[in-house]
């Protein structure tokens, strides 16, 4: 596995809406894990392909410690409710802003292994879904956000 560079806002990789994977091969199972290592090691709940340069429908998410999802081909398929909460992004470092969210999505695409898989999401876990499919449409949470503030250094440390 490898530290992948994240790209940061301002970049026009990550205003593109991205492309589906072909197919689930080792190549992208190697690109999946090295996702992983990134987001973990930057600290962060999510990663989606446009944030490493590739312009591919996959992301991974651990919205809890010790529970790694990754999506292929994602497709949101049912949304219920709304919930408002602060986001930031790996993307856009030392800020924050309120987002409107769904409470509840179902989403489906294919697993690390090309496999159908289908989840029911709520609260946090439904947010971070969200935010990571909307990195494969073009979209950053400061498009959506009410207000955008910046992070004090202590903020930052939590």
């Amino acid at each position: 596995m490898a530290l992948r560079n994240i790209v940061l806002e301002g970049d026009p990789i990550l205003r593109k809406h991205c492309r589906e994977v072909d197919q689930v091969d080792d190549r992208i199972r190697m690109i999946l894990d090295d996702m992983v290592e990134t987001m973990r090691s930057a600290n962060g709940c999510g990663l989606a392909a446009p944030q490493i340069g590739m312009m591919r429908r996959m992301f991974v998410a651990e919205p809890e410690e010790g529970r790694v999802y990754c999506f292929v081909n994602p497709e949101i398929v049912k949304m219920e409710g709304s919930q408002t909460g602060d986001e930031g992004c790996l993307s856009v470092p030392g800020y924050q802003g309120t987002v409107e969210r769904p409470m509840k999505i179902k989403i489906k695409g294919l697993d690390r292994e090309g496999n159908p898989q289908e989840f029911d999401f709520e609260g946090w876990d439904a947010v971070v879904m969200c935010h990571e499919f909307d990195h494969l449409e073009g979209i950053l949470y400061i498009d959506k956000s009410s207000n955008i503030y910046e992070l004090t250094d202590a903020q930052e440390e939590q």
